[in-house]
């Protein structure tokens, strides 16, 4: 999944373009037995589209797109059209409900609407939750070797801490690493004040000397092999560390989390709206949304369905809400970039 003037959040593997179903898109004359599921490859296991398919009698017809900005696109050419079901990332939804291309949601056609989490509701881009149904969440994370460090380390801010020197492996998001440095100085991670964020490109360069690698594939290996002691990494790369050491420490850091909510929704001219109602309400079953979850390894958005999912993908009630990365203006990020260009230098 990717993004333009904002970094992405989500931690998973950038998914392909080839299609589920061999379907380029939806179709106005389609019959009623049909739903189109517009979104990115792989993000639900097959035996939960079957399922569907078997409760209902609807066949899902699922076509997926490659960033965000080619859904948009689409989805705006056909007016709102075209597609039943879509899910997308947390900032593009904004635009796609300014544009109007999202219809409101009749919550009582949604049984199960209340098994959301509500540490995933009311984020900017739907304030009130009228327009979309969380699927997921990508929560960047840090991991330790306790045997290897010798602090606890409990947020942001203990990154900076002297004993660290020459022993961290970071993910190369220069949006999410500017915006952790100012959740570490009490600051939010979505400043828009240039001389604020300048203060941000100070405090990363005295970062500098305690990072080992920078890298956005893979980081976890860092950690695994020895090479890093700390590593701040993406959700798959949390889980995959995990699996492999399960006595590495997962820090739930105290200043809040940053992170990045996929979202159902459904467009505002849907040719099979009532179908779409059943999709998303099929989904929000606790059954159905663990096997999702544990598929696709996104953090359960789904409160109900929490005993069922790895409990490595459920955040506890005592973690902070944080905040989701936002769109800034130009002037913001070409700081936002100025920093990270010289900090990457600086760790050279």
């Amino acid at each position: 999944m990717k993004k333009k003037v904002i970094a992405g959040i989500l931690g998973m593997t950038v998914l392909g373009t080839s299609m589920l179903s061999g379907c380029s898109g939806g179709s106005s004359d389609k019959d009623a037995g049909e739903m189109v599921l517009y979104t990115w490859e792989a993000m639900f296991p097959q035996e939960v589209l079957d399922g569907f398919e078997e409760e209902t009698g609807i066949k899902i017809i699922y076509s997926n797109f490659d960033t965000d900005e080619t859904m948009l696109e689409k989805l705006a050419q056909a007016e709102g059209g075209d597609y039943d079901v879509v899910i997308a990332d947390d900032y593009i939804l904004e635009t796609v409900i300014q544009q109007e291309l999202a219809q409101k949601l009749d919550k009582e056609k949604l049984e199960n609407i209340g098994n959301v989490n509500p540490l995933y509701q009311g984020q900017f881009y739907d304030p009130e939750d009228a327009y979309t149904v969380p699927y997921g969440a990508g929560i960047p994370l840090i991991v330790y070797d306790p045997e290897q460090v010798d602090i606890e380390i409990k947020g942001y801010k203990d990154l900076w801490d002297p004993s660290l020197k020459d022993s961290i492996a970071l993910t190369a998001n220069y949006r999410v690493i500017n915006g952790i440095t100012q959740l570490a100085m009490g600051r939010s991670m979505n400043e828009e004040d240039v001389d604020v964020i300048k203060e941000t490109g100070e405090k990363l360069l005295e970062l500098a000397p305690n990072v080992r690698l920078i890298q956005d594939d893979n980081t976890q290996n860092a950690l695994l092999n020895g090479e890093a002691s700390v590593g701040f990494l993406y959700t798959s790369q949390v889980t995959l560390a995990l699996q492999e050491n399960p006595d590495l420490k997962v820090v739930y850091p105290e200043e809040g989390l940053g992170f990045g909510i996929m979202n159902m929704f459904i467009p505002k001219e849907a040719p099979n709206e009532e179908a779409a109602y059943q999709f998303l309400d099929y989904i929000l079953e606790p059954e159905v949304a663990a096997q999702c979850f544990n598929s696709i390894g996104y953090y359960s958005t789904n409160k109900a369905a929490d005993e069922l999912v790895d409990p490595n993908l459920v955040v506890p009630d005592s973690v902070n809400k944080g905040e989701i990365v936002q769109n800034v203006s130009e002037e913001a990020d070409i700081q936002y970039n100025k920093n990270w260009t010289e900090f990457k230098a600086a760790c050279d």
